[in-house]
């Protein structure tokens, strides 16, 4: 399963224009993925913003990956989610959504990296590396723990947290695969700001 090296994470508060603009531009610089998170919206709403983003990936080449909830990745159809370690498993994702579904989850721990590959998942977000301000409950990851996760993984990791163009040089050597990008796309010139990361990605 070929996976795109600069992955875009949505956060509504940093929307511009609306929603399907701003996932376009991200997309049309660099962005393959696309994962649809949204906080404190209904299960309607989620439905409805996932169908929105959907819409514009299929257009532009593009997968969704749906953030936490299954159900809405079934209802709309979506690429695949991503499951952090309080979600549901990986297993039971893969049982509801089928053998083609894109399945991630959030490793911060050696142990949980090589968990996630014994459960099926396809891909590991690993941070946050350089703090955030788009998750309130995130923990500073170093660089020295990112080396060790993908020392052992069996399978892609993308570095994340405050992934920005001054800084991802600095995850040169890490053995990651790609970036996972919230506000280092989202603000600011979303288009010239992913053609860039999509660039340095490609050069780690």
């Amino acid at each position: 399963m070929k996976l795109s090296k600069l992955y875009a994470i949505t956060d509504r508060s940093l929307i511009k224009q609306s929603l399907a603009e701003d996932i376009a531009a991200a997309i049309r610089g660099g962005a393959g993925m696309i994962q649809l998170r949204e906080k404190d919206v209904t299960e309607e709403q989620y439905k409805a913003y996932a169908a929105e983003a959907l819409a514009v990936c299929r257009r532009l080449g593009a997968k969704l990956i749906i953030n936490d909830n299954i159900a809405v990745c079934a209802a709309v159809g979506a690429d695949g989610v991503h499951l952090g370690q309080g979600d549901e498993s990986p297993k039971y994702a893969r049982q509801l959504l089928g053998s083609g579904a894109v399945i991630g989850v959030t490793a911060k721990t050696t142990e949980q990296a090589k968990k996630a590959a014994s459960d099926g998942a396809d891909y590991i977000g690993s941070g946050a590396v350089f703090g955030t301000s788009t998750k309130a409950d995130a923990v500073k990851m170093g660089i020295e723990e990112l080396k060790a996760i993908t020392a052992v993984s069996e399978l892609p990791v993308y570095a994340i947290g405050g992934i920005n163009i001054d800084n991802i040089g600095e995850l040169n050597g890490s053995g990651i695969y790609g970036a996972a990008v919230v506000s280092g796309i989202f603000r600011g010139d979303i288009e010239k700001n992913a053609a860039e990361l999509r660039k340095a990605v490609e050069l780690l």
